[in-house]
């Protein structure tokens, strides 16, 4: 299995329009690709405008056909400018997924 981690620091003027975006893009991951095993959407305690993205795919080329999809270009290209920051991704190989069989 293959994870990502992403963080994204949105401005406060568009933190409904990022959140909204962002659960589009989930969604249509969740529902239209099958490579894709969990897509969690976390919004930080401590600030409402850094959200946090859990993806698991089950393949890293899984990852890079996500990246390919009308969804995903449809979100990065809405939601460029209303970051503070570029947003931060960490890739993982998995070790322990809930269950031995990894």
């Amino acid at each position: 299995m293959y994870v990502v981690s992403v963080t994204i620091y949105g401005k406060p003027e568009f933190r409904e329009a990022l959140l909204e975006a962002t659960l589009d893009n989930a969604r249509n991951t969740r529902r239209y690709e099958p490579g894709n095993i969990r897509y969690d959407v976390s919004q930080a305690e401590d600030d409402p405008n850094r959200l946090h993205l859990f993806e698991v795919y089950k393949s890293k080329d899984d990852f890079a056909k996500h990246q390919q999809t009308p969804h995903y270009l449809r979100w990065k290209e809405k939601v460029a400018d209303w970051q503070t920051q570029p947003r931060v991704g960490v890739r993982h190989k998995a070790i322990f997924f809930g269950d031995d069989t990894v």
